[in-house]
């Protein structure tokens, strides 16, 4: 109790060089100006792309307030908040799988499409923070489980089910499908490669001591958590309007 107290009333000073900081800093508040952009560019769309650009809305929303607790966090004990960032994932990354979802059912795409891409997305952030954080003793066999879920993921978007509705619908929703992809791809590829970083493992001979990369990470996490979730946003944003106009 004593420890939130000071978490919540503390303003401490941020270094110069304190670069962790300065990205928690800098990743909440573009985040929540994200948040306001897409809220405040609902009504200019049709009823049918609203509910995308709400979710985006609330990507970066729900990111944004956890990063101003992280930022206090991170001031108040300069200790990694693995805790907060998983809660954070948790939350926001079914549902840059509900994204997917709601632009590919102009191709019919059915509900159990949804449904397994976020118990995949589910199964790969609870073991992975089990990995990172409470059994650390076997954390290359949760990171395995875990980075298991996100290829099979990565194979849905690509060459599954979700990649044939998209050819399907083509035009705009296959070019916006194929940017989500990559960002699936490419940016979440930070993430299993983070906590091969943060644990230790069989690739810790690859990686060195998690100790000594455990705050470069926590700069590229708040880097990469930017880019993915306000990019995702904007691809969407982009897909809505440019169909908007079509209509």
């Amino acid at each position: 109790m004593t420890n939130l107290m000071f978490l919540s009333s503390s303003v401490t000073k941020m270094l110069p060089n304190d670069y962790v900081g300065f990205t928690f800093f800098i990743g909440s508040m573009a985040m929540m100006a994200a948040s306001a952009f897409f809220f405040l560019s609902l009504n200019q769309f049709d009823k049918k792309w609203r509910t995308s650009v709400l979710v985006s809305g609330l990507i970066t929303f729900i990111a944004a307030v956890h990063y101003f607790y992280m930022r206090d966090y991170w001031n108040a004990f300069h200790v990694s908040p693995t805790f907060f960032r998983y809660v954070d994932w948790t939350l926001t990354v079914p549902l840059m799988c509900l994204e997917f979802y709601l632009i590919l059912k102009v191709a019919g795409a059915k509900q159990n499409l949804l449904w397994k891409m976020i118990f995949l997305s589910i199964v790969m952030l609870v073991t992975g923070y089990i990995g990172e954080a409470v059994y650390q003793g076997s954390a290359d066999i949760w990171g395995f489980i875990s980075g298991l879920a996100y290829f099979v993921i990565v194979y849905e978007i690509w060459f599954g089910e979700a990649s044939k509705l998209a050819a399907a619908a083509g035009g705009n929703v296959l070019s916006s499908h194929k940017i989500l992809c990559w960002f699936v791809l490419v940016g979440w590829s930070i993430y299993p490669l983070g906590y091969m970083l943060g644990t230790t493992g069989w690739y810790s001979s690859f990686f060195g001591d998690p100790k000594d990369t455990k705050e470069m990470m926590d700069i590229v996490y708040n880097i990469a958590d930017a880019i993915n979730k306000i990019g995702f946003g904007l691809v969407i944003y982009n897909l809505a309007v440019k169909s908007t106009k079509n209509d």
